[in-house]
């Protein structure tokens, strides 16, 4: 019989394991104890604390799309040389739930319990889960006469939609061949467990590779899921394969991912001296979802003034290392709102009493529980912050910044000329896009000039293409892959390079298992950060149409676009996309971004002209052969993006109608003309900035 009970539980969660044995101990076995009275919590892998590889001997963090399919197969995909090529990297948190259940086996098969329960802590047992499992046990046992001895059980997982195939063995048990997914409650016997830890490592996601092993185990299935995921739990797992399969088509309409605002009850504030990682902590708070401005002398006098009396009017939830803010502003802000106020200081040794936050005097009175310290050296920064300000522990890495100290604020007429050359279409609504139509961004004195390029740097970089010369495949590439909204599939083939004119881009009907047509797209093999990035294009027109020249990346997403509507080529589109993160940190928040409307003053479908995007730290220009039309400055809506991004020409269609208009069949094959590609980038770092301590 089933003699033990695991329920695989975080040490920062033991709130879920209170709550399941509570439940535990209202079932009661066939003698009438209560299940509690075997269930042992087992304390589970954290991703956060994992350094390095796993141990190879139990764990290969990588996988193919091959055996993703195996087990969910898609119908727009085959298992193909493709798909066995393509490997795919587990997630930290894939990689620490696979360990805490390879844990787990080996404490089953060193038990003397013939069988052991299973659980992950963010389940609830069903009704009918003991009925169930009456039934499925008795029928279990009765079969073992003429069949092997059964190794695992699943109570529950869900299935697959095509290629799932089962065979059925009773009227309560089946026996499945692929297609389960989620290992959050199963029955596994001592035996099993002997066999699953012979065939380590395991490689995937190990509900994934346990499918993979079904031939090797007796594995039965209840004729239902009897034990289910618990409602209003939020689950911090992130899955790998999702991107892949975006990239390949499988996924044709993306669900816009909305981030959430952090409301507070007031103001949030951060001081402390140079180099004890303010702007570190500014960005926390940014991936925390907090609206933070940072590191400027001084705010815009109506902010201030908000602020100051404790108006609910604040653009800004979170203000960090703010130079007009001492403490008799503190206080006066403390006097009309609840503040919270983090310190950061250098080193610690007793920095983590109450007795730093004398570096602001007196002045400010405020509760404990709304002050906290920060040393510069905490080994779990994120573990302090979140539990101050009451939050999950977010499963992003924790960025570390360099230190830009306090930017001195300039006067603008940024917003005179967004007025005058743009149409704002329909933004995003998240914590990184100020909504007002009257926000013009905060203008940063950009006079403390960027290191100048030299041979020796390796953050800067120049790549260059135009008519006449070789489009270099060391230094560009052609895409063969798409995005969701996306109705083309990137073809190589469909970028013609001619020696003595303009490469052509072409989108054409053309059907393949994922698309009913194929575009184009270049793209630089080389990442930057700041510069200037321009092309020569003549682009096409019709309806539904969409050439790009952007920057872009994911983990985070952050994108700086050009976009040509081929249902208006007198209008160029510029857009922005911002998530907050160093690299690795998984936002991709954003759907629309923040588009506004050029006015050409021509058709840039009837000639070549020239494009450029200048990115800087403190603005991001848009020009349109040498004439600059449109610029953002921080906040302007967005914060600029900060993190590496990839150069990029593409053609394709959208299913957007609002976007791009209807398609228009009688535009294809369309073709954009490219004459030149150019990227110049430089180093982002100002001469003043200084390296966090700590990072």
């Amino acid at each position: 019989m089933i003699e033990r009970i695991y329920v695989i539980n975080l040490d920062r969660a033991q709130d879920r394991w209170s709550a399941l044995n509570r439940e535990l101990g209202r079932l009661k076995d066939g003698e009438g104890r209560p299940l509690s009275a075997i269930s042992r919590r087992f304390s589970a892998i954290d991703a956060r604390y994992i350094a390095g590889p796993p141990p190879a001997n139990l764990l290969e963090p990588t996988y193919t799309l091959a055996e993703q399919l195996f087990v969910a197969p898609e119908p727009k995909l085959t298992v193909d040389d493709f798909a066995r090529a393509t490997r795919i990297a587990m997630t930290p948190q894939e990689i620490a739930v696979a360990l805490s259940h390879i844990s787990v086996w080996k404490l089953i098969a060193a038990s003397d319990a013939p069988y052991t329960l299973v659980l992950e802590d963010d389940v609830y047992v069903t009704r009918t889960c003991m009925s169930v499992l009456d039934r499925a046990w008795n029928e279990m046992l009765s079969a073992q006469a003429i069949d092997n001895a059964v190794d695992l059980v699943y109570l529950s997982y869900k299935e697959t939609g095509e290629g799932k195939t089962q065979t059925h063995t009773g009227s309560a048990l089946r026996r499945p061949t692929r297609g389960l997914w989620q290992l959050s409650g199963y029955v596994l016997s001592r035996k099993g467990a002997e066999k699953l830890l012979s065939l380590l490592p395991a490689h995937g996601p190990i509900d994934l590779w346990i499918n993979l092993q079904f031939r090797h185990l007796s594995v039965r299935m209840t004729e239902q899921s009897v034990i289910e995921q618990r409602a209003g739990v939020t689950s911090s797992n992130s899955y790998s394969v999702l991107p892949v399969l975006s990239k390949v088509g499988a996924i044709q309409h993306e669900t816009p991912l909305l981030a959430r605002r952090r409301s507070t009850k007031g103001p949030l504030v951060a001081v402390g001296m140079p180099g004890t990682g303010l702007s570190t902590v500014a960005e926390a708070l940014s991936v925390l979802g907090f609206r933070c401005i940072s590191d400027v002398a001084d705010i815009c006098p109506d902010e201030r003034e908000a602020l100051l009396r404790g108006r609910r009017s604040r653009t800004f939830d979170a203000y960090v290392n703010i130079g007009s803010l001492g403490p008799s502003e503190l206080k006066r802000i403390s006097s009309n709102s609840s503040l919270s106020l983090i310190v950061t200081t250098g080193p610690s040794s007793a920095t983590g009493s109450p007795a730093a936050l004398s570096a602001l005097g007196e002045a400010i009175d405020l509760p404990p529980h709304r002050c906290l310290v920060l040393p510069v050296d905490n080994p779990d920064p994120w573990e302090r912050l979140s539990r101050f300000l009451d939050c999950d522990y977010p499963t992003h890495p924790w960025p570390h910044q360099l230190e830009q100290g306090q930017r001195r604020v300039i006067a603008s007429n940024m917003g005179e000329r967004m007025a005058r050359t743009g149409r704002r279409l329909t933004w995003d609504t998240s914590p990184w896009i100020v909504g007002h139509t009257d926000s013009h961004g905060v203008a940063l004195d950009h006079t403390i000039p960027l290191r100048e390029v030299g041979n020796d740097d390796n953050d800067s970089a120049m790549i260059d293409w135009q008519t006449g010369a070789r489009l270099d495949d060391s230094e560009w590439y052609l895409r063969n892959d798409t995005f969701p909204s996306n109705r083309a599939i990137f073809q190589p083939d469909n970028v013609t390079r001619r020696s003595n004119g303009p490469t052509t881009l072409t989108l054409r009907r053309e059907s393949s298992r994922v698309r009913d047509f194929t575009g184009a797209a270049i793209a630089s093999r080389q990442y930057f950060t700041y510069g200037t990035f321009a092309a020569d294009l003549r682009v096409p027109s019709g309806s539904g149409l969409v050439s790009g020249l952007f920057l872009h990346r994911n983990g985070p997403r952050q994108e700086i676009d050009i976009e040509f509507l081929g249902r208006d080529t007198t209008r160029m589109l510029v857009n922005v996309f911002y998530n907050p993160g160093i690299v690795g940190t998984r936002l991709e928040y954003g759907y629309r971004g923040t588009p506004v409307l050029i006015e050409l003053g021509f058709d840039a479908a009837k000639a070549f002209h020239h494009y450029e995007i200048e990115w800087q730290p403190e603005c991001i220009r848009w020009r349109v052969d040498g004439v600059t039309v449109h610029e953002r400055f921080p906040w302007g809506p967005t914060p600029i993006p900060n993190q590496p991004l990839e150069f990029n020409v593409n053609l394709w269609n959208s299913e957007s109608i609002e976007l791009a208009g209807v398609h228009d069949e009688e535009a294809l094959p369309a073709m954009l003309k490219v004459a030149s590609l150019s990227a110049r980038s430089r180093s982002g770092t100002p001469r003043h900035l200084q390296r966090a301590v700590g990072t």
